[in-house]
């Protein structure tokens, strides 16, 4: 039997009991015959003040993953998408595709999280080097991020943090904000700006930086989506997020 509303693929998204941006994010580019299904990792309060506290912070992120993955694979999906930020940054490459493997292996599906769809995103978009980062993390995350990207083979030439303490308050930066953070560490000398942080509301401010600028702008978001529809079939083309989801 088919689902009659995801009669084309029923995606699993895990995130952070926090987020209120990936579910909105991923509802308005999902294409028709698609259906989206959160399943939530419960994250107790926490201010982030020390880097003890930040560490605490991703390694019960982690810790929850797969009561989360066991929780959404009920609905019986095709695809799980992690929609979460840091944590697939955290360890590097390896370490990554590692978490990747283990967490698809334990869901019986394709998964993909944001680490693999920006590295396919950049892959797609070809001739990027030198790029600038936009986080909201306080600093030790920045450095994992910046080292991850520095492993995969990029400059990380210039990084703008947000540096929120709560995972609730990076999805209150505005656009204004965000738009200003794009003009901040662009230039000449940039191939390409990626934003990390999935509960940061960056997709379309992405998108109209990216048409307005002439160089990619990649959302974590978006590049996710995108590489979880692309690998499983789904070639519909999107308009309003950017060249990943409306060309390729």
């Amino acid at each position: 039997m088919v689902d009659t509303l995801g009669y084309r693929k029923k995606i699993a998204i895990v995130v952070p009991s926090v987020n209120t941006v990936v579910q909105p994010d991923y509802d308005s580019m999902r294409p028709e015959g698609v259906t989206n299904h959160l399943g939530r990792i419960i994250m107790p309060k926490l201010v982030l003040e020390t880097d003890a506290d930040f560490t605490k912070h991703v390694e019960g992120m982690r810790a929850g993953i797969f009561d989360a993955v066991d929780q959404v694979m009920r609905v019986e999906p095709d695809i799980l998408i992690m929609g979460l930020s840091l944590e697939a940054f955290w360890d590097g490459v390896v370490g990554a595709e590692d978490l990747l493997q283990r967490i698809e292996a334990h869901a019986g599906v394709p998964t993909t999280m944001g680490s693999a769809g920006i590295l396919c995103a950049l892959d797609r978009y070809g001739g990027i080097s030198r790029i600038s980062l936009i986080t909201p993390h306080r600093p030790l995350g920045d450095e994992r991020v910046r080292a991850y990207f520095t492993e995969a083979g990029y400059e990380a030439v210039h990084l703008k943090s947000f540096n929120c303490l709560t995972g609730v308050a990076i999805a209150q930066v505005s656009e204004d904000e965000l738009r200003a953070a794009i003009d901040e560490v662009d230039g000449d000398d940039i191939d390409a700006i990626i934003q990390v942080g999935t509960n940061l509301p960056m997709a379309q401010v992405a998108a109209g930086a990216e048409s307005e600028l002439g160089k990619p702008v990649i959302a974590i978001n978006t590049a996710t989506y995108w590489h979880a529809l692309r690998s499983n079939g789904i070639e519909d083309k999107i308009p309003g997020f950017g060249r990943l989801l409306e060309t390729w």
